[in-house]
This record gives structure tokens, C-alpha cells and sequence, in this order.
């Protein structure tokens, strides 16, 4: 559905507050979180780049009044380009962190000349396999039969979503996120997840996105582990950095190196 076909743009426009932070001038960063997260964690990133670029971190459907689905990813990438229409961007780098990655990657197939390069965090051109399909698919279920995500299943999430040392070292940042995540309804969450977890392989069409790309993958991901997003390295104009002491959030997890490449990739760009 092509974001002229429903009223995406002009839910940008009505509330960006609610759904888009939007910091700084200069050349464009859009940035898209992943599951269970929010735009509140390119935080740092925000922080550190807003002098220099303008960085717009925005929150997908599922955490707005927009959650119930069916939805998938390339109707999230029709929303990143209403976003993009309602902030009068024409073209950007655009960065996702695991889900986000997913979308910016059928973004840049369907929006080709809107994407002047490409940030990959934590994330993969290949798709689930059948055991994490069913894992993740009975954890979204119990969390949609509940009506909430409950402490248990948190508890394993966390574990999911941030790696050993945040999760021995910064308890704090880890069960803030936590308690956060108790608060989604359920519903939200189980349609988030569905809007990728069979998504088909998209390796192969990674020869047709000709642009940089920065992939930046934590050291301790056990979500997604870093060789997989060796694809991304050999079928795309990329380079990796590994970010220790961080898993699958490992741009909040452990900011400074992320921050560090992103700059230097964003003045490579622009």
C-alpha cells in the first residue's frame, strides 16, 4: 500500500511529536528502531551527530495507536517515505536497527532514489529459520493471549535484545527497557513480529541497491549473530564495524564506537 493510499503523511504531519524526534541541520539521517524498541534509542546517536546533521529517529506503527495489523515491511517502508514527505526529505541515509534493518533494506528496492546510503545495525538479509520462526511465534502469542507482554517473557527478552555485559554491567539501562516493555499491549507485539518473522530472503536482491552502507553489528548478538550479516558485506558497497561489549542493541548498548563510524560514514556521504 503506497503511503498516498492511506492517511500516513498526514498523521506525520498532525502529530511528529508523538512519533518523531527531529534534531539538527544539514544532510538527513533517518533512523528506524527495531522490535520492541522505540525511537528514544538512537538517543545517543542523536546526541552526538545533531551539530553536524539532521537526524530524525521516529517511531514505527507499533508503538503508536496504529498497532493493529496485519501489516508487513514494505508497508513500514511506505510509512518511512510518508515520514520522509511530511518532514520534506528527499533523499537520506537511512539506518535500522534489526526490524529497521529489514525495512530500510525493501525501502531502498522500492524507494531507490530517496536513499543516499545505508546504516545496518544488527541486523541481516536472510531470513528465520523454521526453529526461530516457531520460538519467537509461540513467545508473540502468549504475549497476544495475555493482552500484555508478561514479566516472564520480558525477562527472556531482555536477553534477546541486550548482550552478557549490559545485562551483568548496566542492569539499569536493561530493566528501564523491561519495564517499558511490560506496557505494549499485546496485540502490538504480536503483529510487530509478524510483520517480518517469515519474511523470504532477501540476499539475492541485494545486488540491485547500489549505495554505502555502514553495517555495524554487536560482538555479543545472540538475536541475530554477527556472521550473519557477512551477505550484507559482499553483496553491497559496505563496511563492518563490531562493537564490543554489546549485543543486539549495540548502538545503545555501546555508543561511542557506533557514534565514531557513523560520523565518519556520514562525512564519507555527504
Amino acid at each position: 500500500m503506497a503511503p498516498s493510499d492511506d492517511l500516513s503523511v498526514e498523521r506525520y504531519r498532525r502529530r511528529p511529536e508523538t512519533v518523531a524526534t527531529d534534531r539538527g541541520d544539514g544532510p538527513p539521517l533517518v533512523l528506524c528502531h527495531g522490535t520492541l524498541m522505540d525511537r528514544t534509542m538512537f538517543a545517543p546517536q542523536i546526541e552526538a551527530l545533531e551539530d553536524d546533521y539532521r537526524v530524525v529517529a521516529y517511531d514505527t506503527r507499533a508503538r503508536t495507536d496504529r498497532y493493529v495489523g496485519p501489516y508487513d515491511l514494505y508497508d513500514l517502508a511506505d510509512d518511512c517515505a510518508a515520514l520522509m514527505d511530511a518532514k520534506g526529505i528527499d533523499s537520506c541515509v537511512l539506518g535500522g536497527m534489526s526490524m529497521g534493518g529489514f525495512m530500510a533494506l525493501r525501502f531502498a528496492e522500492r524507494y531507490p532514489d530517496r536513499v543516499d546510503g545505508l546504516v545496518m545495525i544488527d541486523t541481516t538479509a536472510g531470513p528465520h529459520d523454521e526453529d526461530e520462526i516457531e520460538r519467537y511465534g509461540e513467545m508473540i502469542e502468549t504475549a497476544r493471549q495475555a493482552g500484555e507482554v508478561p514479566e516472564q517473557l520480558a525477562g527472556v527478552i531482555q536477553h534477546i535484545l541486550f548482550g552478557a555485559t549490559t545485562n551483568e554491567e548496566n542492569t539499569d539501562l536493561a530493566e528501564t527497557w523491561v519495564d517499558r516493555w511490560r506496557t505494549y499491549p499485546g496485540e502490538s507485539v504480536y503483529h510487530e513480529v509478524n510483520s517480518w518473522l517469515e519474511r523470504p530472503d532477501f540476499t539475492d536482491e541485494l545486488d540491485g541497491i547500489d549505495v554505502p552502507t555502514l553495517v555495524v553489528h554487536g560482538e555479543e548478538d545472540a538475536a541475530l549473530e554477527p556472521e550473519r550479516s557477512d551477505s550484507l558485506l559482499k553483496r553491497l558497497d559496505a563496511e563492518r564495524v563490531m562493537v564490543p561489549e554489546a549485543g543486539h542493541s549495540s548502538n545503545l548498548e555501546n555508543p561511542d564506537p557506533v557514534n565514531d563510524a557513523l560520523a565518519a560514514f556520514l562525512d564519507g556521504v555527504y
